[in-house]
């Protein structure tokens, strides 16, 4: 059976965390709900006006969306990416900065306390314990339980959060960008896909809470998502290169001291994607750098067949135990491999995206660029 094509356009979902009933945090008349739709909509008009992107919104009003549901949304749309808007908050007032975060079995405490508080939006729900088989939010083991899924996806998804908090340093003094993480969010965790959880800034922080909760704040926040979506399109669908827009803050937000009698939190660490868990390198006969089209992901094991892939060949396979991944050509030049992308994109396959190894194993465009 050939594997489906995709859509035609990148598609993206755009989820903005908690809505109706489920506030998320609130500190001085700033809810975390309203400032992650207000985003999440500013970063949908956005890329709207390109023509080269398709909206998906888990939510466009304030209402409540399970989590299991909001990833199911993005399954069913099948949707290239998948990206969660939030805002954090801390008891500890001074606690300042975005992060954005990548599904993982991360046992930083750090990572886990803000899995736990967004995780815990499903005690909202009717029959959670039943829905999400006896899953407790609350209990580090049981976060720790969770099983990483579509592992294919986690380079990826720590590329996009890169791009996200690339353009998050881009506003300068305004934000302080934390950098890329890994925590276990359900949310995540069922969504099969590139996916990033994005933690705008503290609400609780008085000064970073005040720019979230202005138009100004939220339009620049959208402006540096969006062009991270964007840079991620044009580096993995390969149809055209959109612009992107250079980010140019109006004015800066200095933070005065803030005094806090509560014990300071220890500093963030950012992940060393070194010590990210990832699938089992692609060995390869080859010895040097070459590039292929990953077409497609499959639970069932297809013959490696022309016909089964819309006449494409050589189709190469990698076997994940629960899945296979399917990749069409092979090449060590760039433009050429740009090229075989286009092919595939012909064909029907809309959501292939480069690959590349260097001396049998896999490693990210970016790195292949640099040989």
């Amino acid at each position: 059976m050939p594997i489906a094509a995709q859509n035609p356009k990148f598609k993206v979902t755009l989820d903005a965390g908690h809505g109706a009933h489920d506030y998320g945090a609130v500190y001085s008349g700033r809810i975390e709900k309203n400032i992650a739709l207000a985003v999440v909509l500013k970063v949908g008009k956005i890329l709207e006006r390109t023509n080269k992107i398709d909206i998906v919104y888990t939510r466009d009003t304030d209402v409540f969306i399970d989590l299991i549901e909001r990833a199911n949304i993005a399954n069913r749309a099948k949707s290239d990416i998948f990206v969660s808007i939030h805002c954090n908050a801390n008891k500890n007032t001074a606690a300042d900065g975005t992060e954005t975060y990548v599904m993982g079995l991360n046992k930083l405490a750090s990572n886990l306390e803000v899995a736990k508080k967004e995780n815990s939006v499903i005690t909202k729900e009717k029959d959670y314990k039943q829905k999400y088989e006896g899953f407790d939010p609350n209990s580090p083991e049981s976060i720790m339980g969770l099983t990483l899924m579509q592992e294919e996806f986690l380079d990826n998804s720590i590329f996009l959060a890169s791009k996200v908090e690339e353009q998050f340093a881009k506003l300068g003094k305004k934000l302080r960008h934390g950098g890329v993480k890994q925590a276990p969010f359900m949310v995540l965790h069922k969504a099969y896909m590139p996916r990033v959880l994005i933690e705008m800034g503290f609400v609780s922080n008085p000064v970073e809470g005040d720019l979230l909760n202005s138009e100004e704040g939220q339009y620049e926040l959208a402006e540096a998502i969006a062009n991270a979506i964007i840079s991620y399109r044009n580096e993995f669908f390969g149809d055209g290169i959109l612009p992107i827009k250079e980010l140019k803050p109006s004015k800066r937000i200095v933070p005065k001291p803030i005094k806090d009698t509560l014990i300071q939190e220890k500093p963030k660490v950012a992940i060393d994607t070194k010590d990210i868990k990832k699938t089992e390198p692609v060995k390869e006969k080859q010895s040097a750098l070459i590039y292929k089209v990953q077409i497609g992901v499959s639970p069932k094991e297809v013959a490696l067949e022309a016909k089964n892939f819309k006449g494409l060949e050589p189709i190469s396979k990698v076997d994940l135990k629960k899945s296979f991944i399917y990749m069409f050509g092979e090449t060590s030049d760039y433009e050429t491999a740009k090229n075989l992308l286009k092919e595939a994109k012909s064909k029907g396959y809309n959501s292939a995206f480069l690959v590349a190894f260097n001396n049998g194993t896999k490693i990210s465009i970016q790195e292949a660029l640099k040989l």
